[in-house]
């Protein structure tokens, strides 16, 4: 993954995906890796690995069961708890496994998520509809 890729939106069905898939596992974390289509700009869809963990606290996954796909940019998990904020382990994740993350809280609309650099600091996305 090239970490000067400038990520600068998501594609809107994508942000579907993510909401739905948050609300189906609530009250447990949701959580998948984020992908990037022709425009390498633009988050177009969510990786699902095998063996990924979802819990009321945490989610996790093993990066060993990750594809080697250079269009995966980054991660996507949920908080329950309704504060996209990242935690002290959410920062260790970005730091190592990507250029952009997304949480997203309850109740998971499209007022309810934030993006963050692999630095953890906020940063805007566009939703491409």
């Amino acid at each position: 993954m090239n970490r000067k890729m400038k990520i600068k939106g998501i594609e809107r069905e994508c942000l579907e995906t993510i909401k739905e898939g948050a609300k189906a596992l609530h009250p447990r974390e949701f959580l998948a890796l984020l992908s990037v289509g022709n425009d390498k700009s633009i988050i177009s869809e969510i990786v699902m690995l095998p063996q990924m963990t979802y819990g009321k606290r945490h989610a996790t996954f093993n990066i060993y069961m990750a594809p080697i796909d250079f269009s995966i940019v980054g991660t996507v998990h949920s908080h329950p708890s309704g504060y996209p904020v990242p935690s002290q382990d959410d920062l260790i994740t970005f730091s190592k496994n990507g250029i952009i993350h997304i949480i997203i809280a309850y109740p998971y609309d499209d007022t309810s998520w934030k993006a963050y650099n692999s630095n953890g600091e906020e940063v805007k996305l566009k939703i491409i509809e």
